[in-house]
């Protein structure tokens, strides 16, 4: 075995349906809670809040189930163990750099 992590050790499948599934009741509570559910009004009101709130949970953990799983995909699992010692966003070739940038120490032009 190696000591590389791969996709299945960022998220293992249990976790991300643990966490679509925690959000999903989350969106379900909030809107059961949000229709009234828990309080007396009327007639066939917490049977019309259960069905959009089993509705709203159901969307809930498809997208987030969806969207995470797409996360993980652009993740590179050898990137995850590599250190970074250098700024992300600065260019890697000192040529390409704009001719008006200021040099190191240098107060900014006006």
């Amino acid at each position: 075995m190696t000591d590389r992590p791969t996709r299945r050790d960022l998220m293992k499948p249990v976790q991300l349906l643990g966490l679509a599934f925690g959000s999903a009741l989350f969106a379900g509570i909030v809107t059961l809670v949000s229709m009234g559910f828990f309080q007396q009004r009327f007639e066939g009101q917490s049977e019309r809040a259960l069905v959009v709130a089993a509705v709203v949970a159901g969307i809930t953990f498809i997208v987030v189930l969806v969207v995470v799983a797409l996360l993980l995909l652009a993740v590179d699992p050898a990137q995850i163990t590599k250190t970074v010692d250098k700024p992300i966003l600065v260019e890697k070739d000192e040529k390409n750099a704009a001719p008006d940038a200021p040099e190191p120490g240098e107060a900014p032009k006006a």
